[in-house]
């Protein structure tokens, strides 16, 4: 088990890695794997288990009776699955959380994280910041999906995460096919608008990123 991964991990941050290992040593865990397209969490079951993904990437899904779909967010490596749904009082999954390639988590059950954190104060602030963190993107999200106009949500996710990782150059989410199911649009409109916006001197359009030249100008997109 290579505890450096743990280390990175949103539960973890800040604990070395030999701290890390005789914490865990005692508190019951096991590793689980899943391939692609397998579901890790299904929407309204029982939320008993948090996981921490230790390689791969899983999206979080939401299905719709019709048949339609909304791609919540993607979880990478070092971050949580499910303690939200767990500590809830509903105790249920709100979506699924599907292995979007094949993934390797550490699983634990309710109680157990609870006895970590009872162990080791930084991991219950790790917990609520994470918690914390969760439901403001969230709010960021309804914000996303309040816009209708696929420029501006395009712009909105542009800024967002500009302020988020603190840089111009926004990586692309995987595809742009991703992207746009991310933001609930078609891929052809998607790269229609994205098109618009750097014939208009906003953005810069690469491979695997967007690069952002006039933030007041993506600002002014909003308000459109």
């Amino acid at each position: 088990m290579d505890y450096s991964v743990l280390e990175k991990s949103t539960l973890f941050r800040g604990i070395p890695a030999k701290e890390l290992r005789d914490t865990l040593e005692t508190v019951p865990h096991h590793i689980q794997c899943y391939d692609k397209g397998e579901v890790i969490l299904r929407l309204m079951d029982e939320a008993s288990r948090v996981g921490i993904i230790l390689e791969g990437r899983a999206e979080a899904q939401k299905p719709f009776p019709n048949g339609s779909q909304i791609n919540v967010s993607i979880r990478m490596p070092g971050e949580m699955i499910g303690p939200a749904a767990v500590f809830s009082t509903s105790h249920k999954y709100p979506c699924d959380v599907v292995a979007i390639e094949p993934i390797t988590l550490m699983m634990f059950r309710k109680k157990e994280l609870m006895l970590l954190m009872q162990k080791d104060v930084r991991i219950l602030e790790n917990f609520t910041t994470e918690i914390a963190s969760a439901t403001y993107m969230l709010q960021q999200r309804l914000e996303l999906l309040s816009y209708s106009g696929i420029a501006q949500k395009a712009a909105y996710y542009l800024l967002m995460q500009s302020r988020k990782i603190e840089s111009d150059k926004i990586p692309i989410p995987d595809s742009m096919t991703k992207w746009a199911m991310l933001l609930n649009v078609s891929r052809p409109s998607l790269h229609r608008e994205l098109k618009r916006l750097e014939s208009q001197n906003m953005i810069q359009l690469e491979t695997h990123h967007v690069e952002i030249l006039e933030p007041k100008a993506l600002q002014d997109v909003l308000t459109k």
